[in-house]
């Protein structure tokens, strides 16, 4: 059975640090990349951030570069994403997700990806 687990979501101030983890299972991890989406009510859910679990590389949206580190622990099948400097505008439902990753992988495409995790909510006080 395949899952993504993710956690590490939670309420912080403007300005405060949290990592989320993504937890996966059930599938080969070497052979996807992993991506974060966030998603507010009313509007579309946004890629932040994919890594590849081949090559380590990473990919970043213009809204989070800079601030949001992704990183991958491929013995642990988790991908973490660290988010510094939070800002009220980042408060969502946080996803990860995982897509086959081959050359015309775009991260941002939610139909790249073949499996999704539950998510976890990120609050941001101003």
């Amino acid at each position: 059975e395949v899952q993504l687990v993710e956690s590490g979501g939670g309420l912080v101030q403007t300005g405060g640090s949290l990592r989320l983890s993504c937890a996966a299972s059930g599938f080969t991890f070497d052979n996807y990349a992993i991506g974060w989406f966030r998603h507010v009510p009313g509007k579309e859910r946004e890629g932040i951030s994919a890594i590849s679990s081949s090559d380590g590389r990473t990919y970043y949206s213009d809204s989070v570069k800079g601030r949001f580190t992704i990183s991958s622990d491929n013995a642990k099948n988790t991908v973490y994403l660290q988010m510094n400097s939070l800002k009220p505008e980042d408060t969502a439902f946080y996803f990860c997700a995982a897509a086959l990753y081959g050359p015309f992988f775009s991260f941002r495409d939610h139909l790249m990806y073949q499996y999704w995790g539950q998510g976890t909510q990120v609050t941001v006080s101003s």
